[in-house]
């Protein structure tokens, strides 16, 4: 379109144009011209005249000419095609493949996408983990015979298109796929994420949707969901392992499920096989195998069921976890009877906190028999715990014959402590029970306190109460909080004093060792030997009070080496390097965290210690994993993680110079097959991104007529330009300007008219 605008000089354009005509039109009307000249000549100078004026006036008016063009901006249509292993589910139309409705569907619409590219660009992707550049030919997308990707990543593919295709507009998003993400991290971008994205950027996405919500990898199928077993476990001790069978589509056919072991030559070996059936489709199934494991060491366990016919997957029929078996491990029995005792958590943090001790506590109320334990009679039989202890729990709680067999476990090996409380020792009715002989203090009948019944001042000391070590205290393992006794004696006396008092022993047995005492020499901790075993008598109950105190470290300490002293393995070093997992079962990428640890013999962390850790991988290499530390030791993280198999932390615990020692422990990044082991297409997904973006969640059949829409839809895509020319600033202007004023001075000169 053609346009011609004036741009009058000055403020009042009209007036100064309109004045400047007038004057110049006055000065033109003042030249005489001599009346000798003849018409001709009169005229020529007039219309020379009267031409230069009006190019002057036509400079005053500035004219200026406007072309307007309408023209159409490039864009480009981009094509995501999913090429992973979900794309082979024959849940399609007459049994086709997902992949095989795919091609289906790009070769029917053809003819649309010849169209379209005739106008716009066509950009092709086929995608799984990554996205791939995929060739356009004449409206043809080539695409690969099969799918094989591994990974589905639709958010993390957009917005590495996104990326690549930056600087163009784009007409939309053709995204053909299952609609489900499955992808392992860092390609594990949300797509509502990227959709977002393209919301902002206006660019709608047009999703197909291949597949059903109910897959043929969920119609005929065996998974193991879940495998548990303890992390920890004695040598010689039984090893329960539970699990969870899933079958899909073999309802009523038996399916045999076994445990697997590792042996000595790192293979494994089938020590248990059950056999289960499912009444239903979906039908989870519960199982449950024990092991005796002989040897100590990392065993790495598996529940495999028998992979069927007809099963497209068979990677997710078998789930392994690994577990520590320890060896010389300290069996520890610790009994309660009343759960609101602050003494039963710290000593089951304490204690527990030891790798090898193997600790074990129960609540028994006397005030109510139905919570009785069934099986307690086989608690005390010799051999079955190698240490007791006994905190505030009446002698009513136990049979007679219980605590008989407490009493030969003791004589042949066991150790036991009897803790302070107003239901121990005497006021407990232990007097007349078979424990009155092996205890360090003698105690009477008359000593009984029923429970429920007021306080006996006589049997007990107030609080608080400081507990003084004897020079032969702490000479003992049992009381050394430090390194030599003069570090230890100063720790004791920083500990704070016990508020809840104390038994108070009426006497002592002639071999009685008195360890520690109160500040008016009261016997707190009396030990002796009864047979081949060892037991102490502790008046306090109330040493959680360190731990409020900020004294963790000392209570740990002081009850470790109590347990090891009761055991005997008071010189026991084993553990002395440890690493932690918080599980041993990864997903392919997940983050793996571990913790590295050292202790010396009585279990204190070793100061100024220097901690190396590296990880074989399932490939043989052995990446160095830096550590940082932390006030349990090394703290390291590794996330490369994507091969599957077996993985494990060696790692390494020097201090002044010297290695303290050495561990290893395994770990496991799953087998998985992401893509098959359930392949549901997700529609909801697709038509939530469709909204998002203001675009439609399409059928196959709708693609050509949508194809045929974006062509024709190009309102969006049209820009208007303006040219502008003007000749009154230009030099042929001035130029003819300049000629007209010269010509007419000229001929005047000529003619003698001047």
């Amino acid at each position: 379109m053609f346009r011609c605008y004036f741009y009058p000089v000055g403020d009042d354009k009209a007036l100064v144009v309109g004045l400047a005509a007038l004057v110049l039109l006055a000065l033109l009307m003042l030249v005489r011209t001599p009346a000798k000249t003849s018409p001709i000549r009169r005229r020529v100078l007039m219309g020379l005249r009267l031409a230069a004026l009006l190019m002057v006036i036509l400079a005053m008016l500035r004219p200026t000419f406007v072309l307007t063009e309408t023209k159409q901006q490039s864009a480009t249509l981009i094509v995501l095609v999913d090429a992973t292993r979900s794309m082979l589910v024959r849940d399609e139309v007459n049994g086709r493949t997902r992949w095989e409705s795919v091609k289906q569907t790009l070769a029917d619409a053809r003819p649309a996408f010849k169209e379209l590219a005739g106008k716009f660009e066509i950009r092709a992707y086929t995608f799984d983990a990554e996205a791939h550049a995929a060739r356009v030919d004449g409206g043809a997308i080539e695409l690969p015979d099969a799918p094989d990707g591994r990974q589905t990543a639709i958010g993390s593919v957009i917005e590495d298109v996104l990326r690549q295709e930056a600087g163009k507009r784009l007409l939309g998003v053709l995204l053909l796929s299952d609609g489900a993400q499955r992808a392992y991290p860092p390609r594990d971008l949300l797509p509502q994420t990227a959709a977002n994205r393209l919301r902002h950027l206006g660019y709608p996405l047009y999703p197909l949707r291949y597949g059903q919500s109910r897959g043929l990898g969920q119609v005929q199928e065996v998974a193991v969901t879940e495998l548990l077993a303890d992390q920890r476990v004695f040598v010689k001790n039984e090893l329960s392992v539970t699990g969870q069978v899933r079958i899909d589509g073999y309802v009523n056919r038996p399916i045999p499920v076994k445990l697997l072991v590792e042996n000595a030559a790192g293979e494994m070996e089938v020590v248990d096989q059950q056999t289960v059936k499912a009444t239903g489709d979906g039908q989870r199934i519960a199982v449950k195998f024990s092991y005796v494991p002989q040897n100590p060491g990392e065993l790495k366990i598996n529940l495999e069921a028998e992979p069927q016919a007809g099963e497209l997957v068979t990677t997710n029929n078998r789930l392994s976890t690994f577990v520590n078996v320890l060896k010389g491990g300290i069996q520890v029995l610790y009994l309660e009877g009343f759960p609101a005792r602050p003494e039963m958590p710290a000593l089951r943090r304490s204690i527990g906190a030891s790798p090898d001790v193997n600790l074990r506590d129960v609540v028994i109320d006397v005030r109510s028999p139905d919570t009785r334990p069934a099986g307690m009679n086989e608690w005390f039989k010799p051999g079955k715990y190698d240490v007791y202890v006994l905190g505030d729990i009446d002698s009513t709680a136990f049979r007679t014959e219980e605590l008989a067999d407490l009493a030969e476990a003791i004589s042949k090996g066991a150790g036991l402590i009897m803790l302070g409380g107003l239901h121990s020792f005497g006021p407990g009715g232990y007097a007349k029970t078979h424990l009155v002989n092996v205890l360090p203090v003698t105690m009477g009948p008359l000593e009984r306190q029923l429970p429920d019944s007021p306080l006996n001042d006589d049997l007990h000391l107030p609080g608080p109460i400081k507990i003084q070590p004897t020079p032969e205290g702490l000479l003992r393992s049992s009381l050394m909080l430090a390194g030599t006794p003069q570090q230890s004696a100063a720790i004791w006396a920083q500990l704070p004093p016990l508020r809840g008092g104390a038994n108070k022993f009426s006497g002592l047995k002639s071999l009685a060792v008195v360890l520690a005492t109160t500040e008016q020499g009261q016997p707190l901790l009396v030990s002796h030997e009864y047979g081949d075993g060892r037991v102490m008598a502790f008046a306090a109950d109330s040493t959680w009070l360190w731990w409020t105190h900020g004294f963790e470290a000392a209570h740990k300490r002081f009850w470790r080496q109590i347990i090891l002293w009761l055991a005997k393995k008071e010189e026991s070093s084993e553990g002395s390097v440890w690493i932690r997992l918080p599980q041993r079962r990864f997903e392919p990428g997940q983050r793996v965290e571990f913790t590295v640890g050292a202790q010396g013999p009585t279990g204190e962390p070793i100061g100024n210690a220097t901690y190396q850790a590296e990880i074989a991988l399932p490939d043989g290499s052995k990446p160095p994993v830096a550590l940082i530390r932390s006030d349990q030791g090394g703290i390291g993280s590794y996330r490369e993680t994507l091969q599957s198999g077996d993985y494990a932390i060696h790692a390494t615990v020097t201090a002044e110079g010297k290695q303290v020692g050495t561990a290893r422990t395994r770990f496991l990044v799953l087998d998985q097959d992401l893509e098959l082991d359930n392949p549901v297409a997700d529609a909801s997904m697709l038509e939530n991104l469709a909204v998002m973006t203001g675009g439609e969640a399409l059928v196959s059949e709708e693609l050509s007529r949508t194809l045929e829409r974006l062509s024709r839809q190009t309102e969006s895509l049209e820009v208007q330009t303006e040219v502008k020319r003007t000749f009154w600033d230009t030099w042929p202007f001035f130029l003819i300007l300049v000629a007209l004023l010269g010509t007419e001075w000229y001929l005047r000169k000529r003619w003698g008219l001047v």
